[in-house]
């Protein structure tokens, strides 16, 4: 019979982002083909966890677990995953030029590019390819690769508008020698130089794009800007060249603004931390931290690492993680996350995770990586360039053959013919999702919400309802006393001595019992001889009385007075659990306990119908009865009860049938199938779960709900300003075309207007980085 053998996923391959990468394939195949009988992943306690099934009589333990890491390392060793930062590009086209170089060198598994972010995802193969050959294949476009923590220098940062402003002033000296009636040959010296310093990168840009056979707006500007030239309108061919590299800079320059809200997460965490080691306490790198270092923090000062509390206490700041407003308490036990801020109290911390492995740096991490992937309307536009370039390109050259053979002057439809170019380049558009989705997505991520994609940001505008788990997601997800009935004594009397006997108790309801009456600074002796019933309760002796507390079945035979029996049939129809106490053989009363709602959860879901969500409904594994008691107090629309985890999948593709766009709100553990159903799952307290972050699209970094309505409005304005950015690029494109071609304008008025809108749409997607809801709906106001 195959035995079974269970190894964590990130400790064989700890290399992949997560478990859906070819490698965990690879690994699979590589080693049944050792002659394992079945390794397959499994998920246990939030984590993947690589299950091999092998023949004890053919392999040991040790052996099997040889194997795998054997397998692991040469599969780490071949295959390398890696985000690099990107230098150099100018515009969005770009990375298109960079994607498609590399995803066509052999040895090259992905590459995925984002002008938003600066960043190039890559796997390769390092069998066939070097990553010293895919930086030289990258600079050898004209591009650089920074090492992490390592900024282009002032230069580098400011080369495009100096060049632009070069271009700019040799241009003003031309067009001024000119009009001062200097020789020609000197002005025309001048207006070369304005080319070539306002062409420079968008030559670099066009001949690269060439060389991979695909056409961009750089083309058209180059093809226009020699146009100009060979009809002797240096002037205008000058402008152009100055304008859009001008444009192109200024454009660059609001971006930098959107990618150091991302990286300024990054600088959160401190750079040393001071430990005690061997009775004494050193400074030491963050990066050196070990798991099962303890940290001094001081007051004022920020957590060096993610841990738990090992002594002391103190309120701390953790907005700049989960974006709670309000700094949290903490005291031995508790966790604590890196990056946060200690109060006015010191702290010793026990580091649980190592550096890299901290919820800030896996968030910098993902955020990073949700800039390389393409939101739908993104994948719209570039599929819209790839054949509008094409088509303005032969439409300008029929523009030039075609009127002269009717008569009209080649001269004059050559020039407009160029006009036409200028006017149909899609600037703006190419840079108007992305600005936006860049700008989205950090400013998410300084509130606490973790958007893993464009295509997660839009679409959680998109939605029309919102499923939640009831358990630790509306609820608190532990018990809590929640009525004391009495028929004999007073509720005090009632509550010790119920706490009495049920604190030699570890069951959840006995916990609560114990929890309220420490809550009402009640004392009490310890009961003596406990004896526990299972599922009806517990008898003890208590104050030389005989003490039973229990549901109904504890006295089964017993005579329930009257009064109490209704009590408890009232609660237990508000889908509460009730205790019967008995002293004596004497009723005394009803304690019921219930799993209460979260704090604000009324308020979550009623902010969530004014911004446009139609339903809310509950997905639970409890009764109706519970599920409905809790739908009545916090406010849902519906409640779908007595849902085993499968049936939470066919309760969302049901919703899905019913209201189109439905997301799913979990903890991210039991709820994770019903997440994958959905067009969004969200999980809640990605900051204390590794789980939470892994399966769902969006984390919601504080285990609350109250920055869901943020996470919703903001996703709806970001698709707002997409579509406004949209109709503008689109919109000037269509004003401009007709205007150049009958030669209601020129060049120049073309490319002014044509990189007026592409910096307007640029600094519109920049206001989502102020973005503020307000308790109504939604507004914009500066922070």
């Amino acid at each position: 019979m195959a035995e079974k053998l269970k190894l964590d996923l990130s400790l064989i391959l700890p290399d992949i982002p997560d478990e859906r990468d070819a490698c965990v394939e690879r690994l699979t195949e590589l080693l049944q083909a050792e002659g394992l009988e079945k390794v397959h992943l499994v998920r246990e306690d939030g984590s993947a966890r690589l299950c091999l099934h092998y023949d004890p009589q053919r392999f040991s333990v040790s052996r099997v677990r040889e194997l795998a890491q054997a397998a692991g390392a040469k599969i780490a060793n071949r295959f390398h995953h890696e985000s690099l930062r990107i230098d150099g590009m100018d515009c969005a086209t770009c990375a298109t030029v960079i994607e498609h170089a590399l995803q066509r060198t052999d040895g090259v598994l992905e590459a995925s590019v984002s002008y938003a972010a600066e960043r190039l995802r890559l796997e390769y193969d390092s069998e066939k390819i070097a990553r010293q050959a895919i930086v030289r294949r990258i600079e050898a476009l004209g591009y650089g690769v920074l090492e992490e923590g390592r900024e282009a220098g002032w230069f580098a940062e400011h080369r495009e508008l100096i060049f632009s402003g070069v271009a700019g002033l040799l241009l003003l000296a031309g067009w001024l020698m000119g009009l001062a009636g200097w020789p020609r040959g000197l002005s025309l010296g001048l207006l070369l130089g304005a080319y070539a310093a306002g062409g420079f990168y968008t030559l670099r840009d066009a001949w690269q794009s060439v060389k991979s056979r695909s056409f961009d707006i750089d083309i058209l500007m180059i093809v226009a800007a020699a146009g100009a030239a060979a009809l002797g309108a240096w002037e205008e061919g000058a402008l152009l060249l100055f304008l859009f590299s001008l444009g192109h800079a200024l454009e660059h320059m609001a971006m930098d603004r959107a990618r150091r809200a991302i990286e300024a997460l990054a600088e959160l965490a401190p750079r040393t931390a001071v430990v005690q080691r061997d009775g004494t306490e050193i400074e030491v790198r963050v990066e050196d931290l070990q798991r099962g270092d303890r940290a001094i923090v001081k007051p004022g000062q920020r957590i060096p690492a993610d841990g738990q509390v090992a002594s002391g206490n103190s309120a701390v700041d953790q907005a700049p993680v989960t974006g709670e407003s309000m700094p949290v308490d903490k005291q031995p036990g508790d966790k604590v996350f890196a990056g946060t801020v200690n109060g006015e109290g010191a702290l010793v911390v026990e580091v649980t995770k190592l550096s890299r492995e901290s919820t800030l740096a896996r968030m910098v991490e993902m955020v990073a990586e949700a800039q390389t992937q393409k939101s739908p309307t993104q994948r719209f536009t570039d599929r819209f360039e790839r054949i509008f370039v094409p088509v303005v390109l032969m439409g300008a050259a029929l523009l030039i053959v075609l009127p002269p053979l009717f008569g009209f002057p080649f001269a004059e439809s050559f020039y407009r013919a160029m006009a036409v170019l200028v006017a149909a380049s899609p600037c703006a558009l190419a840079i108007a999702t992305p600005s936006a989705v860049l700008s989205g997505i950090a400013r998410a991520a300084r509130g606490g919400v973790l958007i893993k994609g464009g295509a997660h940001l839009e679409n959680l505008g998109t939605l029309n309802a919102i499923a939640f788990d009831k358990t630790g997601t509306l609820t608190v997800g532990k018990p809590q006393v929640t009525d004391v009935v009495t028929v004999s004594g007073s509720e005090d009397e009632l509550l010790g001595i119920a706490a009495a006997a049920e604190s030699r108790s570890a069951h959840p309801l006995a916990q609560a019992v114990v929890a309220e009456a420490k809550r009402r600074g009640l004392d009490w002796n310890e009961a003596g001889e406990v004896e526990a019933v299972t599922g009806k309760g517990l008898r003890a002796q208590f104050d030389g009385k005989k003490i039973a507390i229990g549901n109904a079945r504890l006295f089964e035979g017993a005579a329930i007075p009257e009064a109490v029996r209704q009590h408890a049939e009232r609660l237990e129809a508000e889908g509460k659990t009730t205790m019967l106490i008995q002293a004596d053989g004497r009723f005394l009363g009803v304690l019921a306990l219930a799993d209460t709602p979260r704090e604000g959860v009324r308020d979550v879901l009623s902010r969530l119908h004014r911004i446009g969500i139609r339903k809310t409904i509950m997905l639970t594994g409890d009764n109706d009865r519970v599920g409905r008691a809790i739908a009545d107090a916090v406010g849902l629309d519906e409640v779908k009860a007595g849902l085993l985890p499968e049936d939470k999948v066919k309760a969302m593709e049901e919703l899905g049938q019913r209201y189109g766009q439905v997301a799913m709100v979990g903890d991210g553990v039991n709820d994770a199938p019903a997440m994958a159903r959905a067009t969004v799952g969200v999980a809640m307290g990605g900051a204390g779960t590794d789980v939470a972050l892994e399966t769902a699209d969006v984390a919601l970094m504080a285990d609350d709900l109250s920055k869901l309505p943020f996470a919703v409005a903001l996703s709806r304005a970001s698709r707002r300003i997409i579509r406004q950015n949209l109709w503008v690029s689109l919109g000037v494109v269509a004003l401009l075309i007709p205007s150049t071609l009958f030669g209601w304008a020129g060049i120049g008025l073309a490319v002014l207007i044509h990189e007026g809108s592409t910096i307007i749409v640029v600094v519109n997607a920049l206001r989502l980085l102020a973005y503020k809801t307000s308790s109504v709906g939604e507004s914009f106001r500066k922070q």
